[in-house]
């Protein structure tokens, strides 16, 4: 009995399959060609850098900031907060095999280059062992290292450093 009960349900769950992938395929297509600049409800997405919605036509009249020139280390506005990165980073590659910042901050080249040095925080893994690398968690310095621009704040901004950094 069981053997001709998966006769008839086999085809029939094939059949259920296809028809669910066909429908789940034609939403995914109907909502790619959907402009990215009008969600699901119909309101358009504000941008907060210029009148109007945003939309792919917004895209490539997009203004390009630049990025400060280079110069000395920057000056800090909180306890802990990480150094800012006072020169361009265009083109700089960090991967999983490659860290273009190590060029200049490893320890090793710092001297040579006059850059800052890799703080010995970023040796330490998460139970506070010190490594003789960079500790993966710390590798990507782009997650917490931001470049400065000229780019204008999108909201008031009335933060005021702590008084003892400056």
């Amino acid at each position: 009995m069981t053997i001709v009960a998966n006769r008839i349900t086999k085809p029939i769950t094939r059949l259920v399959v296809l028809a669910v992938s066909a429908g789940m395929l034609a939403l995914v297509s109907a909502t790619a060609a959907q402009d990215p600049a009008t969600p699901a409800n119909g309101a358009a997405i504000k941008s907060l850098r210029s009148e109007g919605s945003v939309g792919a036509a917004d895209v490539s009249g997009t203004t390009v900031y630049k990025f400060e020139a280079d110069g000395p280390p920057l000056p800090r506005d909180f306890i802990q907060q990480p150094p800012l990165i006072p020169h361009t980073i265009r083109g700089y590659t960090v991967t999983r095999n490659f860290n273009k910042c190590m060029d200049c901050h490893a320890w090793s080249r710092a001297r040579e280059t006059g850059a800052t040095k890799v703080s010995l925080t970023h040796f330490r893994d998460r139970q506070g062992n010190e490594l003789a690398q960079v500790s993966p968690r710390r590798y990507f310095c782009m997650q917490c290292h931001v470049p400065q621009t000229n780019a204008k704040p999108l909201v008031e901004n009335t933060f005021v450093p702590a008084q003892r950094l400056h």
